[in-house]
């Protein structure tokens, strides 16, 4: 099918008519977690921003906790009551996000109007906005953690890097000593630590001492989401992060844990992957 310009144009700008994504914290943002913010607002709970945005009530949770992890601090603020229930509530930095948000997307409509008048301004602008998103690296791994550089020790091959997140907590990971160089690792400097669910060994506080695992993430059990086979447990430690975990229904039963429990993350410093903004 052929289209003519103006024809041409008005599909371009359609499909950039599409909502904003935002870089938060260095990690991206979709609309879709964006509009749980507004959802958030205007319903006052987690389950009613999931249904303005056709979200699950366990993604709408995942992609909150993960906002939360970006920003270094609590977007979303919640009150637990029953198994979809409860009240929830912007804090002051996710309400000053949302209202950013949506004058960015007022200023992205007036640039767009501008386009809309110029022969191939928009194909022009759509060639250069897919090559930067081709640039963009997206990772699979469940738990994103922000955080600076405290403390940098070099081997002779391997570094060990010490990372300190929002809170008292702390995190060490064990890489390269290359690629700690290639990163410009240093104190002070801002990093990401992405660690898989599967990685994370979840056990009682007082069941740790003789774990060999070099970080422990102690908090308190603030979901528990159960499968045929596994069970994902989040656990949200004192300083505001969460950190997911992926254990069998077994391990589950077998450990009895329940929301509310208290319980450690364990996480093998070579487990820990290292990532820097630039």
């Amino acid at each position: 099918m052929s289209l003519s310009p103006g024809t041409h144009n008005d599909a371009l700008a359609e499909a950039f008519a599409a909502p904003l994504v935002l870089q938060l914290g260095g990690g991206e943002v979709s609309a879709r977690r964006l509009g749980l913010l507004a959802g958030v607002a205007a319903s006052g709970s987690i389950s009613g921003a999931a249904r303005h945005v056709g979200m699950t009530y366990k993604a709408a949770w995942d992609a909150i906790e993960a906002m939360n992890n970006l920003a270094g601090q609590p977007l979303v603020q919640s009150q637990h009551g029953g198994k979809h229930g409860g009240g929830a509530r912007l804090t002051s930095m996710g309400g000053r996000i949302l209202a950013t948000q949506r004058r960015l997307e007022s200023a992205l409509a007036a640039v767009l109007d501008q386009f809309r008048g110029e022969d191939g301004g928009l194909e022009t602008m759509g060639e250069s906005l897919s090559m930067l998103r081709s640039l963009h690296m997206k990772t699979s791994a469940r738990n994103a953690l922000r955080g600076t550089v405290e403390d940098v020790r070099h081997g002779a091959v391997n570094s060990e890097i010490t990372l300190r997140l929002q809170g008292e907590d702390c995190l060490h990971a064990i890489i390269t000593k290359d690629s700690a160089e290639a990163m410009g690792l240093v104190p002070g400097k801002n990093a990401w630590a992405l660690v898989k669910a599967s990685w994370v060994i979840l056990a009682a506080p007082d069941e740790c001492v003789r774990i060999s695992a070099r970080n422990r993430l102690c908090g308190t059990i603030k979901r528990i989401h159960e499968g045929a086979v596994n069970a994902e447990v989040v656990l949200e430690l004192p300083g505001g992060n969460t950190v997911a975990a992926i254990i069998t229904e077994a391990s589950l039963e077998d450990l009895g844990f329940k929301v509310g429990d208290a319980a450690c993350g364990l996480i093998k410093a070579s487990h820990v992957i290292l990532g820097v903004d630039d």
